[in-house]
């Protein structure tokens, strides 16, 4: 039993040992880089560290063929729910999902594959860093961080909950050290950091005087625009005030298209409360819409926010308007990153933004006061993905002290 740890832990290191060839080594990585993807993107935040090892195992492989391999199964398997959420989301047949999710994977294996910096016993362990963070950052930001799902950059969170940027810089210093030859001790020190962080963590703390509401609508959420639909709402909102409660978070899509009608349905439904809403609706105009938050008072309802990312193909079509055709979400990627309400800075993140790094970043450079993450996850009914942007979301309060609400529908 102990050769049998010491020749994995030989191979895992590179070493070229006859009893175990260079095709089994690689084996052994890409079937190490799944099992990461898929228990550190379980949907468990605490799990998140876990996929801290994805830079060693990238580092370790003997060829950039493997390199590639490494990271297709490192990201196929973190985003193993989207073939079952296209399949539920269209309603068709499990195949479209399946050629979706392997495109999503391009722009990760692409960039892991090209910045590969050759094998352990080439000894460029600066190079291989440097490389390494070069790919963060692209996985990061856009064009290539549309697709950034499952970036080991967000164990942050839990490993430095609380030390905002420090503890960012930290991962990263962390992330490059795991495709150097200390990639042990590497391994040994930052899961002194989540062992430490698992024994103390607690919840991020509720805003005072915020409440959310999750939902069970379904499908039917967005695109029930009925009259008892909102009056539903309502009277859960007007259950939910008092003792103290001014905010009250309902899920994205919650109130379905936004219009003046709509509008002054909930404000004479909020009539006699001092309380404001904070709930998901739809912009529509000739050109496309914008999928939104918007705040409601009984003095006062407007969009608080537009959303800078939506669903990439579901709901953002950027091609379209390559061939002059108008329809779907419009992307304001870069604007409103912290909106004001009554007085606070709020961060708002609406369901695919959870996924990705820059939304929450962004955010995070106008030190808000709180965070707001919103989503309406019924087609993602036997996947993990709600429970991943949870996760996420969570993380990013807990890396800059924010306290978060949430709200979604499944």
């Amino acid at each position: 039993m102990a050769r049998s740890q010491s020749l994995a832990f030989s191979a895992l290191r590179g070493q070229s040992l006859p009893s175990i060839p260079a095709r089994l080594r690689s084996l052994l990585l890409v079937a190490v880089a799944i099992v990461v993807g898929t228990v550190g993107w379980s949907g468990y935040v605490l799990a998140l560290p876990i996929a801290i090892v994805f830079p060693a195992l990238w580092a370790l492989t003997p060829s950039r063929v493997v390199a590639g391999m490494v990271s297709a199964g490192y990201f196929l398997a973190a985003s193993r729910g989207l073939p079952q959420g296209v399949a539920n989301f269209y309603a068709a047949d499990f195949w479209p999902g399946l050629l979706l999710w392997i495109a999503a994977s391009l722009a990760f294996v692409a960039v892991h594959t090209m910045l590969w910096a050759g094998p352990p016993e080439m000894g460029r362990p600066g190079r291989r860093a440097l490389r390494y963070l070069a790919a963060m950052v692209l996985m990061g930001l856009p064009p290539f961080g549309i697709t950034g799902w499952a970036h080991p950059l967000m164990a942050a969170g839990v490993l430095f909950p609380g030390w905002g940027w420090w503890g960012l810089a930290a991962t990263a210093a962390g992330l490059a050290m795991m495709t150097s030859r200390f990639w042990p001790a590497a391994v040994l020190t930052l899961a002194g950091f989540w062992l430490w962080s698992a024994a103390t963590w607690t919840q991020p703390d509720l805003p005072q005087g915020w409440k959310s509401v999750d939902l069970k609508y379904g499908a039917s959420l967005g695109r029930d625009g009925s009259l008892d639909h909102h009056r539903d709402l309502i009277a859960t909102v007007r259950a939910l005030a008092g003792d103290g409660t001014r905010f009250v978070v309902l899920p994205e899509s919650a109130l379905g298209f936004w219009t003046p009608t709509v509008a002054r349905l909930w404000q004479q439904g909020l009539h006699g409360l001092d309380v404001t809403i904070v709930a998901g609706a739809a912009v529509i105009d000739e050109r496309g819409y914008d999928n939104v938050m918007v705040a409601i008072s009984a003095d006062e309802a407007r969009v608080l926010y537009r959303e800078r990312l939506p669903v990439p193909v579901s709901m953002w079509q950027p091609w379209r308007a390559w061939f002059g055709r108008d329809g779907g979400a419009r992307a304001d990627l870069f604007a409103n990153p912290v909106v004001d309400l009554s007085e606070r800075r709020i961060a708002p993140l609406i369901c695919y933004e959870q996924l990705i790094v820059w939304p929450a970043l962004q955010s995070m450079l106008h030190s808000p006061e709180i965070v707001v993450a919103t989503g309406n996850g019924w087609w993602t009914a036997g996947t993990s993905i709600v429970a991943i942007q949870r996760a996420s979301a969570i993380a990013w309060a807990k890396l800059f002290a924010v306290p978060i609400v949430t709200a979604f529908n499944i």
